[in-house]
Protein backbone atom coordinates (compact mmCIF):
# COMPACT_ATOMS: atom_id res chain seq x y z
CA UNK A 1 0.00 0.00 0.00
CA UNK A 2 1.09 3.34 -0.83
CA UNK A 3 2.43 5.38 2.15
CA UNK A 4 -0.28 8.72 1.67
CA UNK A 5 2.53 11.20 3.62
CA UNK A 6 5.51 12.85 2.06
CA UNK A 7 7.68 14.67 5.01
CA UNK A 8 7.95 18.41 4.04
CA UNK A 9 11.44 18.38 5.40
CA UNK A 10 12.10 15.71 3.08
CA UNK A 11 10.45 17.62 0.35
CA UNK A 12 11.45 21.25 0.88
CA UNK A 13 15.41 19.72 1.56
CA UNK A 14 16.20 17.21 -0.64
CA UNK A 15 13.64 17.28 -3.86
CA UNK A 16 12.40 20.63 -4.65
CA UNK A 17 14.10 23.01 -6.12
CA UNK A 18 13.85 26.45 -5.70
CA UNK A 19 10.88 27.16 -8.13
CA UNK A 20 9.11 23.96 -7.06
CA UNK A 21 9.01 25.09 -3.03
CA UNK A 22 5.47 26.12 -1.92
CA UNK A 23 4.13 29.68 -1.94
CA UNK A 24 2.55 30.00 1.57
CA UNK A 25 1.74 31.98 4.18
CA UNK A 26 0.41 32.07 7.96
CA UNK A 27 -2.43 34.14 8.56
CA UNK A 28 -4.45 34.45 12.21
CA UNK A 29 -7.83 34.81 13.04
CA UNK A 30 -9.50 35.70 16.34
CA UNK A 31 -11.54 32.86 17.55
CA UNK A 32 -14.30 32.51 19.83
CA UNK A 33 -15.64 29.40 21.84
CA UNK A 34 -19.43 28.26 23.47
CA UNK A 35 -19.66 24.68 24.07
CA UNK A 36 -19.23 23.08 20.67
CA UNK A 37 -19.71 26.24 18.47
CA UNK A 38 -16.96 27.32 17.26
CA UNK A 39 -17.01 31.05 15.67
CA UNK A 40 -14.25 33.44 13.94
CA UNK A 41 -13.13 37.06 13.27
CA UNK A 42 -11.89 38.41 10.12
CA UNK A 43 -8.11 36.64 8.81
CA UNK A 44 -5.57 38.35 8.58
CA UNK A 45 -1.98 37.55 6.45
CA UNK A 46 0.49 38.50 8.60
CA UNK A 47 3.63 36.77 6.58
CA UNK A 48 2.73 38.34 3.57
CA UNK A 49 5.38 38.15 0.73
CA UNK A 50 6.16 35.75 -1.96
CA UNK A 51 7.68 32.42 -0.42
CA UNK A 52 7.84 29.92 2.00
CA UNK A 53 5.93 30.61 5.41
CA UNK A 54 4.95 27.26 7.13
CA UNK A 55 4.78 25.31 10.22
CA UNK A 56 3.11 27.86 12.94
CA UNK A 57 3.15 26.64 16.65
CA UNK A 58 1.64 29.46 19.84
CA UNK A 59 3.92 30.33 22.51
CA UNK A 60 2.63 28.95 25.52
CA UNK A 61 1.54 32.07 26.75
CA UNK A 62 -0.51 32.84 23.62
CA UNK A 63 1.29 35.66 22.70
CA UNK A 64 3.45 34.80 19.67
CA UNK A 65 3.30 32.40 16.79
CA UNK A 66 6.63 30.41 16.10
CA UNK A 67 6.92 29.24 12.51
CA UNK A 68 9.69 27.88 9.57
CA UNK A 69 10.66 30.62 6.71
CA UNK A 70 12.95 29.64 3.83
CA UNK A 71 14.43 32.33 2.91
CA UNK A 72 15.80 33.16 -0.87
CA UNK A 73 18.96 31.25 -0.64
CA UNK A 74 16.59 27.96 0.50
CA UNK A 75 18.19 27.88 3.93
CA UNK A 76 14.81 27.28 6.64
CA UNK A 77 14.89 29.27 10.20
CA UNK A 78 12.43 29.74 12.97
CA UNK A 79 10.72 32.56 12.87
CA UNK A 80 8.20 34.75 15.24
CA UNK A 81 5.24 37.47 15.10
CA UNK A 82 3.28 38.26 18.22
CA UNK A 83 0.10 38.99 18.76
CA UNK A 84 -1.88 40.92 17.72
CA UNK A 85 0.08 43.15 15.87
CA UNK A 86 3.78 42.33 15.97
CA UNK A 87 6.04 41.89 13.26
CA UNK A 88 7.86 38.97 12.11
CA UNK A 89 11.24 38.76 13.60
CA UNK A 90 13.95 35.86 12.86
CA UNK A 91 14.78 33.54 16.07
CA UNK A 92 17.50 30.74 14.38
CA UNK A 93 19.97 31.97 12.22
CA UNK A 94 22.05 28.74 11.90
CA UNK A 95 23.79 26.82 9.05
CA UNK A 96 21.36 24.30 9.21
CA UNK A 97 17.91 24.40 8.57
CA UNK A 98 15.71 23.91 10.77
CA UNK A 99 11.32 23.64 10.72
CA UNK A 100 8.38 22.55 12.65
CA UNK A 101 9.13 24.95 15.52
CA UNK A 102 7.44 23.07 18.57
CA UNK A 103 7.24 24.63 21.98
CA UNK A 104 8.20 22.02 24.43
CA UNK A 105 6.08 21.12 27.62
CA UNK A 106 8.28 22.55 30.29
CA UNK A 107 7.46 26.51 28.57
CA UNK A 108 11.21 26.95 28.17
CA UNK A 109 12.14 25.56 25.07
CA UNK A 110 11.35 24.53 21.26
CA UNK A 111 11.55 21.72 19.28
CA UNK A 112 12.83 21.70 15.79
CA UNK A 113 13.66 19.22 13.17
CA UNK A 114 17.14 19.90 11.60
CA UNK A 115 18.65 19.41 8.60
CA UNK A 116 22.34 18.85 9.52
CA UNK A 117 25.53 19.23 7.59
CA UNK A 118 25.26 15.33 6.33
CA UNK A 119 21.20 15.83 5.60
CA UNK A 120 20.35 13.83 8.53
CA UNK A 121 17.42 15.10 10.15
CA UNK A 122 16.95 14.82 13.99
CA UNK A 123 15.28 16.42 16.61
CA UNK A 124 17.08 19.18 18.38
CA UNK A 125 16.04 21.25 21.12
CA UNK A 126 16.46 25.53 21.06
CA UNK A 127 16.21 27.63 24.19
CA UNK A 128 12.77 29.66 23.67
CA UNK A 129 14.80 32.95 25.89
CA UNK A 130 17.38 32.44 23.32
CA UNK A 131 20.00 31.99 26.01
CA UNK A 132 22.01 28.99 25.32
CA UNK A 133 23.25 26.60 22.84
CA UNK A 134 20.36 23.87 21.01
CA UNK A 135 21.01 20.23 22.05
CA UNK A 136 19.80 16.89 20.47
CA UNK A 137 16.43 15.71 21.97
CA UNK A 138 17.15 12.39 20.16
CA UNK A 139 20.22 11.51 19.48
CA UNK A 140 20.08 8.14 17.26
CA UNK A 141 16.30 8.06 15.89
CA UNK A 142 16.78 9.60 12.03
CA UNK A 143 15.49 10.81 9.54
CA UNK A 144 12.59 12.34 11.19
CA UNK A 145 10.29 13.93 9.28
CA UNK A 146 7.40 15.21 12.14
CA UNK A 147 6.63 15.34 15.77
CA UNK A 148 4.32 15.84 18.33
CA UNK A 149 5.03 16.15 22.84
CA UNK A 150 2.44 13.99 24.19
CA UNK A 151 3.96 14.36 27.71
CA UNK A 152 6.86 15.63 29.10
CA UNK A 153 9.20 13.35 28.05
CA UNK A 154 7.20 11.29 25.20
CA UNK A 155 6.90 12.30 22.24
CA UNK A 156 5.39 10.74 19.33
CA UNK A 157 7.41 11.02 15.81
CA UNK A 158 7.12 10.46 12.12
CA UNK A 159 10.30 8.70 11.03
CA UNK A 160 11.10 8.16 7.14
CA UNK A 161 12.00 4.84 5.63
CA UNK A 162 10.09 2.05 3.21
CA UNK A 163 8.36 1.79 5.02
CA UNK A 164 8.19 4.77 6.94
CA UNK A 165 6.59 4.76 10.33
CA UNK A 166 4.90 6.55 13.38
CA UNK A 167 6.85 5.80 16.78
CA UNK A 168 6.35 6.45 20.57
CA UNK A 169 10.13 7.93 21.68
CA UNK A 170 11.38 8.36 25.33
CA UNK A 171 14.01 11.64 25.36
CA UNK A 172 15.48 10.27 28.59
CA UNK A 173 15.83 6.38 27.72
CA UNK A 174 16.72 7.66 23.97
CA UNK A 175 14.58 4.69 22.66
CA UNK A 176 11.40 4.43 20.51
CA UNK A 177 8.88 1.58 19.35
CA UNK A 178 6.64 1.84 16.44
CA UNK A 179 2.90 2.26 16.59
CA UNK A 180 1.78 2.59 13.28
CA UNK A 181 2.49 3.05 9.39
CA UNK A 182 0.20 4.25 6.61
CA UNK A 183 0.27 7.62 8.35
CA UNK A 184 -0.37 11.12 6.97
CA UNK A 185 0.81 14.73 8.14
CA UNK A 186 -1.14 15.60 11.10
CA UNK A 187 0.06 14.71 14.52
CA UNK A 188 -1.39 16.82 16.99
CA UNK A 189 -1.47 16.73 20.81
CA UNK A 190 -5.07 16.06 22.43
CA UNK A 191 -5.99 18.28 25.26
CA UNK A 192 -5.88 16.97 28.80
CA UNK A 193 -4.31 14.09 28.10
CA UNK A 194 -0.95 11.71 27.01
CA UNK A 195 -2.49 11.18 23.70
CA UNK A 196 -2.10 12.28 20.05
CA UNK A 197 -4.26 11.98 16.75
CA UNK A 198 -2.86 11.42 13.74
CA UNK A 199 -4.58 10.44 9.96
CA UNK A 200 -4.11 7.06 9.53
CA UNK A 201 -4.28 5.66 6.00
CA UNK A 202 -6.98 2.40 6.61
CA UNK A 203 -6.54 -0.53 4.02
CA UNK A 204 -9.77 0.59 2.00
CA UNK A 205 -7.77 3.72 1.07
CA UNK A 206 -10.23 5.55 3.18
CA UNK A 207 -8.52 8.12 5.86
CA UNK A 208 -9.31 8.23 9.50
CA UNK A 209 -8.59 10.60 12.35
CA UNK A 210 -7.03 8.20 14.51
CA UNK A 211 -6.19 8.54 18.43
CA UNK A 212 -3.12 6.96 19.85
CA UNK A 213 -2.80 6.87 23.48
CA UNK A 214 0.92 6.63 24.54
CA UNK A 215 0.55 5.42 27.95
CA UNK A 216 -0.87 2.02 26.25
CA UNK A 217 0.28 2.42 23.03
CA UNK A 218 -3.44 1.44 21.24
CA UNK A 219 -4.98 3.48 18.55
CA UNK A 220 -8.63 3.63 17.80
CA UNK A 221 -10.53 5.37 14.66
CA UNK A 222 -12.18 8.57 15.39
CA UNK A 223 -13.39 9.93 12.15
CA UNK A 224 -13.12 10.25 8.48
CA UNK A 225 -12.05 14.00 7.94
CA UNK A 226 -13.87 15.88 5.39
CA UNK A 227 -12.86 15.91 2.02
CA UNK A 228 -9.56 16.93 1.30
CA UNK A 229 -8.44 17.75 4.76
CA UNK A 230 -4.76 16.48 5.57
CA UNK A 231 -4.53 18.58 8.74
CA UNK A 232 -6.99 19.01 12.04
CA UNK A 233 -6.51 20.33 15.40
CA UNK A 234 -8.29 20.19 19.09
CA UNK A 235 -8.58 23.50 20.78
CA UNK A 236 -7.98 23.93 24.77
CA UNK A 237 -12.33 22.17 25.29
CA UNK A 238 -11.68 19.24 23.08
CA UNK A 239 -13.63 20.96 20.06
CA UNK A 240 -11.97 19.12 16.83
CA UNK A 241 -10.93 21.43 13.83
CA UNK A 242 -9.67 20.51 10.19
CA UNK A 243 -9.79 22.66 7.10
CA UNK A 244 -10.31 21.93 3.18
CA UNK A 245 -10.01 24.38 0.74
CA UNK A 246 -11.11 28.16 2.15
CA UNK A 247 -13.42 26.23 4.94
CA UNK A 248 -12.68 25.38 8.56
CA UNK A 249 -15.08 22.59 9.99
CA UNK A 250 -15.43 21.63 13.53
CA UNK A 251 -16.81 18.08 13.99
CA UNK A 252 -20.60 18.65 15.86
CA UNK A 253 -23.13 15.70 16.56
CA UNK A 254 -21.39 13.14 14.37
CA UNK A 255 -20.39 15.23 11.68
CA UNK A 256 -18.77 17.54 10.19
CA UNK A 257 -20.08 21.62 9.91
CA UNK A 258 -18.48 24.34 8.09
CA UNK A 259 -17.08 26.95 10.48
CA UNK A 260 -15.92 29.72 8.76
CA UNK A 261 -15.07 29.87 4.95
CA UNK A 262 -12.16 32.87 4.40
CA UNK A 263 -12.68 32.65 0.51
CA UNK A 264 -14.15 36.11 0.59
CA UNK A 265 -10.12 37.53 1.86
CA UNK A 266 -8.43 35.93 -0.41
CA UNK A 267 -8.00 32.51 1.33
CA UNK A 268 -6.85 29.21 -0.68
CA UNK A 269 -5.92 25.77 -0.29
CA UNK A 270 -6.01 25.82 3.81
CA UNK A 271 -3.32 23.19 5.56
CA UNK A 272 -1.56 23.58 8.90
CA UNK A 273 -3.54 24.80 11.99
CA UNK A 274 -2.78 26.13 15.05
CA UNK A 275 -5.04 27.07 18.03
CA UNK A 276 -3.64 29.63 20.89
CA UNK A 277 -3.40 27.72 24.69
CA UNK A 278 -6.25 30.10 25.57
CA UNK A 279 -8.47 29.33 22.10
CA UNK A 280 -8.71 32.92 21.02
CA UNK A 281 -6.58 32.29 18.16
CA UNK A 282 -6.29 30.13 14.82
CA UNK A 283 -3.12 30.57 12.82
CA UNK A 284 -3.41 28.39 9.53
CA UNK A 285 -1.48 28.10 6.41
CA UNK A 286 -3.14 29.23 2.83
CA UNK A 287 -1.26 29.56 -0.43
CA UNK A 288 -0.18 33.07 -1.66
CA UNK A 289 -2.21 34.86 -3.56
CA UNK A 290 -1.67 35.34 -7.38
CA UNK A 291 -0.24 38.56 -7.10
CA UNK A 292 1.91 37.55 -4.22
CA UNK A 293 3.74 34.60 -6.40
Amino acid sequence: MRIRAIAMVASLSTSLGAQARPFTDVWIVPMRQAGSAVSFGEPRNVTQRAGYDNQPSFTPAGDAVLYTVIGADGQADTWKFTLPDGKPTQVTHTPESEYSPTVTPDGRSFSVIRVEADSAQRLWRFPLDGQGAPSLVLEKIKPVGYHAWAGDHTLVIFVLGNPSTLQIADDRTQTSEIVARNVGRALVKVPGRDAVTFLQQARDSASWITDLDVRTKTTRRLMPPPPGADYHVWTPNGALLAASGSRIYVWTDGRWDVAADFGRWGVRNVSRLAVSPRGNWLAFVAEDKPALR
